[in-house]
């Protein structure tokens, strides 16, 4: 099949960019990061500047392939990250637009590749417990209730593509934060940080420059995981108990 590609280019991050057009040959069993590859191999043999674009495991696990088809994140598969997007997807001589993530917490670094780290920032801020180390206990150690885990389980799945943020008309990171915090505090060994956890995530996601939730519900839409915005319920009710409740530590000092 041959499709018309609209793909967005940007040297770099302080140079403007600007849609470029190409044409691609694509297989239909093709994934959409192959049929990619295929147009780069085209370009370096006639000696152009290839598409760069984020990828990593390319089996929907790393959250790396993040960009924007026809105007959807991952586009238009439901639950499906752009690596798992085959080409039978589309039809012969259909035009798709290629673009990068766009929000302001996501800077763009080249082309098709954006800056991710203030995910890393906000996981930094609390997104760990507190452990002893040594050889891991049993499985069955700890009695946790089927619900809770099931629930952990299903939040733990977000890979942080950031697509949540890409559909969200403010640009919000809630389900993403949502998602680290509520995995965390469903199981015993994230009650002790809990709730300082859900503070300093919050405080972190907004000094990032990610917008507030208002409830449109795109985020769950585009996730390719499926993450519920329940998740996004329970951070908030986590956040304002910690509002609360919570006093910052002060240091005991021995006299002088």
């Amino acid at each position: 099949m041959k499709l018309k590609l609209k793909v967005w280019r940007q040297p770099d991050a302080h140079t403007p960019g600007r849609m470029v057009d190409y044409t691609a040959e694509a297989q239909p069993d093709m994934s959409f990061l192959e049929m990619l590859d295929v147009v780069n191999e085209g370009l370096i043999l006639k000696q152009e500047e290839p598409i760069a674009f984020d990828h990593d495991c390319r089996e929907g696990i790393c959250g790396s392939c993040s960009m924007v088809i026809n105007g959807r994140p991952h586009g238009p598969r439901d639950r499906t990250t752009t690596c798992q997007l085959h080409m039978r997807s589309f039809q012969d001589g259909d035009t798709v637009v290629v673009e990068p993530w766009r929000s302001s917490a996501f800077p763009v670094q080249k082309d098709l590749v954006c800056d991710r780290s203030s995910f890393d920032r906000i996981i930094a801020s609390g997104g760990f417990i507190s452990a002893p180390t040594g050889s891991a206990p049993d499985a069955n150690a700890l009695p946790i209730r089927k619900s809770d885990a099931d629930r952990a389980f299903d939040a733990a799945a977000c890979i942080g593509c950031g697509a949540c943020v890409a559909a969200c008309p403010n640009a919000s990171a809630m389900l993403f934060v949502s998602a680290k915090i509520s995995h965390l505090g469903k199981l015993p060994q994230g009650q002790p940080e809990r709730y300082t956890r859900a503070l300093s995530m919050v405080e972190q996601m907004d000094a990032e420059g990610f917008g507030s939730c208002t409830n449109h519900g795109e985020c769950e839409a585009a996730c390719p995981k499926g993450i519920s915005v329940e998740n996004i319920a329970q951070m908030n009710r986590d956040f304002l108990k910690a509002s609360v409740s919570q006093r910052p530590e002060v240091a005991s000092g021995g006299a002088g």
